[in-house]
């Protein structure tokens, strides 16, 4: 239980829903429960929930169809300020940033989530995604890359 706000913090950074980071950490504690008797074999149980929790903030956000909720906030795209013609070209250029994020390979998308959307550190991201620091760095370019070829292409045709 000391751990519950920290195993919530990373659910909800992974997530990007309370709700859902909630059911990880009811999950993950569910987990703990039931692992009771060989918690003597864990020598780090801290870490080892840490772990599991990542493991299942990323499984539910695999489970959700749109992996780039919250872009618009990220990039303060959603404001009131735009007027109507402006916003309605916001909000395409949003969608189709969240449709080529869809085609990305998961260590790609989720590196680029973390990172641009979540905000979230490189060393961060690293322990996270249980990657290297050279391996989320090349992924997010990678994934930057890929949408801003996309993108480009798809605007120089119009």
């Amino acid at each position: 239980m000391p751990i519950k706000n920290k195993l919530y913090r990373m659910a909800l950074r992974i997530t990007a829903n309370p709700a859902e980071a909630e059911d990880v950490v009811q999950e993950v504690f569910i987990k703990v429960w039931e692992q009771r008797d060989s918690m003597d074999e864990i020598q780090n149980i801290e870490a080892w929930c840490m772990q599991m929790t990542k493991n299942r903030a990323i499984d539910k956000r695999r489970l959700r169809y749109n992996q780039a909720e919250g872009l618009e906030k990220a990039y303060g795209l959603s404001s009131d300020n735009h007027d109507p013609g402006r916003q309605a070209e916001l909000n395409d250029a949003v969608g189709q940033v969240k449709v080529l994020m869809a085609e990305l390979p998961d260590s790609q998308k989720m590196a680029m989530q973390l990172r641009d959307i979540e905000g979230m550190a490189y060393q961060e991201i690293c322990e996270t995604l249980d990657m290297p620091l050279n391996q989320v760095k090349t992924n997010i370019f990678r994934a930057r890359k890929h949408i801003r070829s996309k993108l480009l292409q798809l605007w120089t045709i119009k």
